[in-house]
């Protein structure tokens, strides 16, 4: 099949069935809504797997599909680093992070810098994510959508198509909240995985199944996950000191995320529902990356590495197969979109317009976050097209973050663990450590430093946390010990969440996690 040639009826027909399932789940959640909490919270009442699920789902978007196929085809395996940190990130998480934010009741993760820091870091905060879940995620996965389906049907004009996605993602998160995100996330985490196994089986099978003859003509290191300084990919340094942070940035700290940690109805299955996210994070590995890494021998000479993944479906998936996989990469864009339109659309309210208006019932909270999804949807739709000016994706989405999130993870970091940090410090170190990160930036630009970004984000948090401690030193008295008590690490231990029976205990989730990590990085070293 070509993308110069219409779907198939039966991939139509498929496409047209995964809508309709997607419409009946959204009609039938929204109405259950009857509050800001079951809205945005989904009432606190998720269970574990529909948790881990969720969380796969969202992250595995189109512009993961897209994005990872990409720069595997480009620069190798060695960005498949981002989706097995992600389990070590999650299980760090789990223990130290989650036990804070479900005992403080949390609706938005900026509301622990409140109960930690001051209202100032909890509005400053909140104003990045709801900037970063807009411009970087919302329109990357409308970018995204749109190149999948004009790599379909060519004729598609590109800024309607964006606001037709951004539509039909909006209305049914703006009725249904993230009840409808999450329980339509699990049928397209299903989708996900039986498309994309089903592209890399494909895949493979041109080149037999063999390992040596899929490897024989592709670049030296193009299969390692651990590269040299010196290379165009991922260098083992930024691997090392870079990647972790935008992983806990993103996994801990991003509120599209770690909103269904929050729904959680307690403490176990929020822990439960991370561990199973960090384990369906070691299969992109083998069905997404090395399939976009194989694509560099069977299509040596495509213009643009964001093009991969639609060709390998175009090119070599059979009749009814492609409509599959054509509805895990809607599934994908229906996923990153309704997630981050609803978790911008749960700062705004929360953060913003409650504080100021005190009395708002639980309908009219529901009615005002429902009004702000459908504005936000249009913002992020109109932003989509810029991002075709970038040189890639992925690199779009992780340079970006790089400079925005050192001042933030520090501040979390040491407000959990470092009892001594205050309000004053804390914001003072948001407010200069983003300045440092524009001038680093700008020195980028301009040649002056030329490290990889992941690199400067280790080096820039780094920066950041010594800040902090001067900061907090010289502006300010310690907090009171019976305002951080209940909030910050001192003299606990990893809390509840063990049991007699070994399966349900969390620590045996989080050693299973790290040791398949551990193995997976002996075989592709």
């Amino acid at each position: 099949m070509s993308p110069d040639f219409p779907l198939a009826t039966l991939d139509l027909a498929i496409i047209v069935g995964y809508f309709a399932v997607v419409g009946g789940i959204g009609y039938v959640v929204a109405q259950r809504i009857d509050s800001g909490d079951d809205l945005f919270l989904a009432g606190r009442t998720l269970a574990w797997g529909t948790i881990g699920f969720s969380l796969f789902a969202s992250n595995i978007s189109s512009t993961t599909l897209i994005g990872l196929a990409g720069d595997a085809y480009r620069t190798g395996i060695a960005v498949s680093n981002y989706e097995w940190m992600a389990g070590v990130v999650l299980v760090f998480i789990a223990i130290f992070f989650v036990p804070f934010f479900i005992r403080s009741g949390l609706t938005t993760i900026p509301e622990y810098l409140e109960k930690r820091f001051d209202v100032r870091s909890r509005k400053y905060f909140s104003g990045l994510t709801i900037f970063t879940s807009v411009i970087i995620d919302t329109a990357g996965g409308i970018y995204a959508g749109t190149v999948v389906l004009r790599t379909f049907f060519p004729e598609l004009p590109f800024v309607p198509t964006a606001l037709a996605l951004a539509l039909i993602a909006g209305v049914y998160t703006a009725a249904g909240g993230l009840a409808a995100v999450v329980y339509t996330d699990i049928l397209q985490a299903v989708i996900l995985l039986i498309g994309s196994t089903f592209i890399a089986g494909i895949t493979f099978a041109e080149f037999d199944f063999s390992w040596a003859k899929a490897t024989a003509q592709l670049p030296e290191g193009h299969l390692s996950l651990i590269r040299p300084m010196d290379s165009e990919g991922l260098p083992w340094l930024g691997t090392l000191v870079g990647v972790p942070i935008l992983g806990f940035y993103y996994w801990g700290l991003n509120q599209y995320i770690v909103q269904r940690i929050l729904g959680a109805r307690n403490l176990k299955n929020a822990r439960w529902g991370a561990m199973l996210g960090g384990f369906l994070k070691l299969l992109p590995l083998f069905i997404m990356v090395l399939p976009g890494a194989f694509a560099l021998q069977l299509y040596p000479d495509l213009g643009n590495p964001d093009q991969v993944f639609p060709t390998l479906v175009t090119d070599l998936l059979p009749v009814g197969v492609v409509g599959i996989v054509m509805a895990g990469l809607i599934a994908a864009i229906m996923s990153t979109i309704d997630s981050t339109l609803n978790s911008a659309s749960t700062l705004i309210t929360i953060d913003f317009i409650k504080p100021r208006r005190e009395n708002l019932s639980p309908e009219e909270t529901g009615r005002i976050g429902r009004i702000t999804t459908i504005v936000l949807m249009l913002v992020a739709a109109g932003w989509a097209p810029m991002i075709r000016y970038f040189p890639g994706l992925w690199s779009y989405i992780q340079s970006v973050l790089s400079y925005l999130v050192p001042p933030v993870v520090a501040i979390f970091l040491l407000g959990v663990f470092w009892p001594r940090t205050n309000g004053k410090g804390a914001f003072a170190t948001l407010v200069g450590g983003h300045a440092l990160s524009l001038g680093v930036f700008v020195l980028s630009q301009m040649g002056l430093i030329n490290l990889h970004f992941t690199i400067i984000a280790g080096l820039l948090t780094a920066v950041c946390i010594g800040m902090l401690v001067v900061f907090s030193l010289v502006l300010g008295d310690a907090p009171a010990k019976a305002k951080v008590d209940d909030l910050t690490w001192a003299n606990r231990v990893s809390g509840t969440g063990s049991s007699a029976v070994w399966y349900k205990n969390y620590r045996v989730h989080a050693a299973t996690v790290l040791v398949l990590t551990g193995a997976m990085l002996v075989v592709f070293w």
